[in-house]
């Protein structure tokens, strides 16, 4: 489904003097003699008519009071002594003094309006001597003071307020010379990645690697917001990349601008764009990210106000419109989409000192604590405006992923402080398990789909994440089952690595099958595709940083090698449209997320374990580093989640 498309900024209208000249460019510079009278002709008549209307009124409408400067004609009084009326405390006075007063003010009216009338055609006359171009001028230096004028309401300063203990936010540099020349390796493929995107598609959303210009999609309107900036800026920093950081930031001083004609996702503008904000802000200490995140965030508000609160998928930036994605279920809102927004709202709340955001998404966590759950498990499909669940479909992999991963965060985030969180990711994880996770037949663990009442064995590669998941959520779990829970994360990651080992590129497909003989294996033709996700490397990530088992380190290098060979082009990185083929065919993207996340973990997998450690730093869904809220520090602490 899609709405009747705005005028663009570009295309707004011109004020009515400037069409004349600019309407049609044919014409001369100036107006004729004859177009300037008839002009005069029709303003003049225009403003008499107006001048004249007012005495043809009948004579009741003249008593009434008009706002015209003058001053008010009910007055505060109680003494009816003198011939007035006592009307509740106010006094209208008697008739003789009335009516005179009303012939005064008639004539005031007349000397009011003749003035504006003599006024109005003084500047008419004076517009009609200019030439077209000074008019454009004009009409351009008032835009510019509108403009300027929103840039200083919108740059207000923003409460100072103590930053969280930063620890880790550089070096990592391992002493093994064999792992530092791998992590070389890998901040060599972001420099290409970033230096062709500076090179052909600067400003844009994503890259077009081999036909070398600018690419975009509908989760970022039909702006060009630069995403690819944004979401690299912390792995820039993070790498040591800090010419190529102060680039980015210019470009974003400069302009990055959020008052757009254009429809975005709300989910993708915050994971991407907020998040990569936040995070750059807390490495770099630079203003000017924190500035515009707020900023952004601002913009993303009016979703919000639906008759639930559940935000729709989509906002325009500029009229706050919202709707949701034509193909969801009955208008539904997406469980990963809107119940991923409470890392960045909650630090978003504790910059700002407004509780405006916090609230927002502690309203959808009160909305979901209430609904019944079918088996315990969450559909993914909520109607905003009548919350009820939509058709049930749960999945850890597209369109609920997330949710979950913000639940477990969200206690992480508050230094363990926010039970609640914890215990429904406790309880959600109890339902997966029960219901969604099985062994093959020959013995890999997987997490299926539940749909329509039965379950379907089949895992997506965006489900890949819930290993690393497990094993970041195994401490503090329920019963003592740290173990367990770490365990069920390494068999994840074993499951996932045979979807890329049992391909002709190593890399993975986008979704694969456990049915009869096939396991691991994509079936379909538009299942075998790999657009340089990050997921697979990320679980291989946590689980090294919690077991430090070196097989995790191999099998994120065999990635990156496959990475290497098979998605480079002399453009940049580009996803390929058939892992099991020897001679793959490009799908000449390359997403702002292999900057932001593949790219980021293959280099903190290769790093030491002192950069970013995960007691002082929760990542975001799409890999940008948050610190943890410490209690001292949150200004948040009063609410009893926080408690």
């Amino acid at each position: 489904m899609t709405t009747p498309a705005l005028l663009p900024l570009s295309g707004r209208r011109l004020p009515p003097l400037a069409l004349g000249a600019a309407a049609f460019p044919h014409h001369r510079a100036t107006l004729r003699l004859s177009e300037k009278f008839i002009l005069l002709l029709i303003l003049s008549a225009f403003i008499t008519l107006c001048f004249g209307a007012f005495f043809f009124l009948p004579d009741s409408s003249k008593h009434k009071r008009f706002d015209l400067g003058l001053e008010d004609v009910l007055i505060p009084h109680v003494d009816t002594s003198k011939g007035g009326k006592n009307l509740g405390g106010f006094l209208i006075h008697g008739q003789g003094h009335d009516e005179h007063r009303h012939r005064e003010e008639e004539e005031r009216l007349r000397n009011k309006i003749r003035a504006d009338h003599e006024k109005a055609l003084e500047e008419a006359k004076e517009k009609l001597k200019k030439s077209r171009d000074e008019i454009k001028a004009e009409i351009q230096t008032e835009k510019n003071k509108v403009v300027q004028e929103l840039k200083k309401k919108d740059s207000k300063p923003l409460p100072p307020v103590p930053l969280p203990n930063l620890i880790g936010i550089n070096s990592g540099e391992p002493a093994d010379p064999d792992v530092r020349e791998k992590r070389n390796k890998i901040k060599e493929m972001m420099k290409h990645a970033w230096d062709n995107y500076r090179q052909y598609g600067w400003g844009h959303n994503e890259l077009k690697p081999i036909a070398r210009k600018g690419h975009s999609t509908n989760i970022f309107g039909n702006s060009q917001m630069g995403a690819t900036i944004v979401d690299a800026l912390d792995t820039l920093y993070i790498m040591g990349l800090h010419d190529e950081f102060r680039e980015g930031q210019e470009w974003i001083d400069k302009n990055l601008d959020f008052s757009v004609n254009s429809e975005v996702s709300v989910f993708e503008v915050n994971i991407r764009f907020i998040g990569g904000l936040l995070a750059a802000y807390y490495l770099s200490g630079q203003e000017v990210f924190k500035i515009k995140a707020v900023q952004l965030a601002g913009k993303l508000l009016p979703a919000f106000n639906t008759p639930t609160g559940i935000p729709w998928a989509m906002v325009n930036l500029k009229s706050g419109v919202g709707r949701n994605w034509g193909w969801a279920s009955a208008g539904s809102s997406i469980l990963a989409e809107f119940g991923t927004l409470h890392m960045e709202f909650v630090h978003l709340s504790y910059l700002t000192g407004d509780p405006v955001y916090y609230n927002k998404v502690m309203h959808i966590r009160k909305l979901l604590q209430k609904m019944d759950r079918p088996n315990g498990l969450y559909p993914n499909y909520l109607n905003p405006r009548t919350g009820r669940w939509g058709q049930h479909h749960t999945s850890v992999g597209g369109l609920g992923d997330s949710f979950y991963e913000y639940l477990l965060k969200a206690w992480l985030m508050s230094d363990k402080m926010d039970t609640e969180a914890r215990k429904m990711y406790d309880d959600a994880i109890e339902a997966i398990e029960k219901h969604l996770i099985r062994k093959s037949n020959g013995g890999l663990t997987f997490i299926g789909e539940w749909k329509n009442g039965h379950l379907e064995r089949k895992m997506g590669h965006l489900t890949c994440f819930a290993g690393g998941m497990f094993a970041l959520g195994a401490d503090g779990s329920r019963d003592d089952k740290a173990g367990h829970y770490l365990q069920l994360g390494a068999e994840i990651a074993h499951t996932c690595h045979e979807s890329y080992d049992r391909t002709t590129l190593k890399l993975g497909p986008e979704a694969f099958k456990f049915d009869g003989g096939v396991e691991a294996v994509a079936v379909r033709q538009n299942e075998k595709y790999y657009i340089l996700r990050p997921e697979v490397i990320e679980t291989y990530w946590y689980m090294w940083r919690f077991t430090h088992d070196p097989k995790y380190r191999q099998w994120g290098w065999e990635a990156t090698q496959a990475i290497d060979k098979y998605c480079r082009v002399s453009g940049g990185f580009s996803g390929v449209k058939d892992v099991y083929s020897s001679s793959p065919t490009y799908d000449d993207v390359q997403q702002s997320f292999f900057l932001a996340e593949t790219l980021k973990y293959l280099y903190l997998l290769f790093s030491n374990d002192d950069l970013l450690p995960l007691d002082n730093w929760v990542f975001n869904t799409e890999a940008h580093p948050l610190p943890v809220l410490h209690l001292a520090n949150t200004t948040l602490s009063g609410n009893p989640a926080y408690r």
